[in-house]
């Protein structure tokens, strides 16, 4: 492994990202951790572009000279960035201005959401070192392992980016990976709406009228208190203890103790008198209020069409070398065969791989039928129904 290099100062920080301003690409990762807290915490960052490899400490350092970097013009290399993304918006408020996912890239090259040691080892033939997936990152100092573990998440990026992109400028699907990676920065800036945190609960289909108002306004409550001690959720009430308040709502502490869930946990400070106020706000909410989720009203007789449709886009992905999860959810055909145009079938790439054939074929005007190799095809229907003798 190429030795990196190792910044804990604001200098060093500093003298890195005016580095990187004059980059047009660079690789990122990010080690963190958030077991026992609401918010991800950044224990490590990790930055690679044409000759230097750096890890830097964010411990007891300001990112706040990151951000320029990250709104920058240049293309931020990651691999399942996802979590990478929260962690910065985090640390530093800012998120790249133009992402170049490696695990969404290499889905249109066929691989299936395929690690970072697959798309090496596949693509440079070169072992990753393997990580202790149990590692305390915020350990000082970090042992030579964890230091090189750490690098290799990054090292081979720009290199592995330039494979895929050759691949897929080949292909012609370049602007199709582009777009899913924006889509991807677009879901990381999303803010999340707490009204909707019962959503999440377990066994909410028991939750009938005035119950279902409760379970919103206390779990919106778990998650407002959950965000300001930075503890995760579970930590402030269990889901378990959400459904037996929103079944029985307690008017009173006492009531409160003998909620499933509560025993022998008690909530201290102004916790139960917040919780009880929830409650309150809960049961005088007018149902109409009640932030639902949107119901999957699909026409059941649309029902046998999802799953021939499905069979036929397993059958296309494998044809096309396009993992399956790119192409389509169950959510994205309901959303199609209910005649949604701002799903995800209905615009861009996908509209014309799969959208338009799939409203010929429930249109009546297409037919999904075996090739005579044991490929599902859709093909223009000659409307001359076959039947038994």
């Amino acid at each position: 492994m190429t030795s990196a290099e190792w910044i804990a100062d604001p200098g060093g920080l500093e003298d890195l990202c005016n580095a990187l301003l004059k980059e047009p690409a660079y690789a990122l990762d990010t080690e963190f951790h958030r077991e026992r807290t609401y918010y991800p915490h950044l224990a490590l960052l990790q930055v690679a572009f044409p000759g230097r490899l750096v890890l830097v400490d964010p411990l007891d350092l300001d990112l706040a000279p990151l951000a320029p970097v990250l709104s920058s013009d240049a293309v931020f290399v990651a691999h399942a960035s996802e979590q990478d993304l929260e962690v910065l918006l985090r640390a530093c408020n800012a998120l790249p201005t133009t992402l170049f996912d490696t695990q969404v890239a290499a889905g249109f090259l066929g691989f299936s959401s395929p690690s970072l040691s697959t798309l090496v080892d596949q693509l440079l033939h070169v072992k990753l070192p393997k990580g202790d997936r149990l590692t305390n990152w915020t350990r000082r100092p970090l042992t030579d392992a964890q230091r090189d573990y750490a690098a290799s998440d990054v090292v081979h990026l720009l290199e592995i980016r330039e494979l895929i992109v050759a691949q897929l400028e080949k292909d012609g699907r370049l602007e199709w990976a582009e777009q899913e990676c924006a889509v991807q920065l677009q879901r990381a800036a999303a803010v999340s709406d707490p009204t909707t945190a019962w959503w999440r609960l377990k066994e909410t289909r028991t939750l009938r009228g005035k119950s279902r108002c409760v379970a919103q306004e206390v779990a919106q409550w778990r998650e407002h208190r959950a965000m300001a001690l930075d503890i995760p959720t579970r930590f402030v009430l269990s889901d378990m203890a959400i459904l037996g308040i929103a079944h029985r709502p307690p008017a009173s502490a006492r009531e409160l103790r003998d909620i499933r869930g509560l025993e022998g946990r008690p909530l201290k400070g102004d916790a139960v008198e917040e919780l009880l106020a929830a409650v309150r706000r809960g049961k005088e909410l007018d149902e109409s209020q009640l932030r639902l989720p949107q119901r999957d009203d699909l026409d059941p007789a649309l029902r046998p069409a999802v799953a021939l449709v499905s069979a036929w886009i397993a059958q296309l992905a494998r044809d096309v070398r396009i993992d399956a999860s790119l192409l389509a959810t169950r959510a994205d055909l309901h959303a199609l065969l209910r005649g949604d145009r701002r799903g995800r079938l209905s615009h861009g790439w996908r509209s014309h791989l799969l959208g338009e054939p799939i409203r010929r074929l429930v249109d009546g005007e297409a037919a999904v039928a075996f090739d005579g190799k044991g490929d599902l095809v859709v093909e223009k229907r000659s409307r001359q129904p076959i039947t038994g003798e």
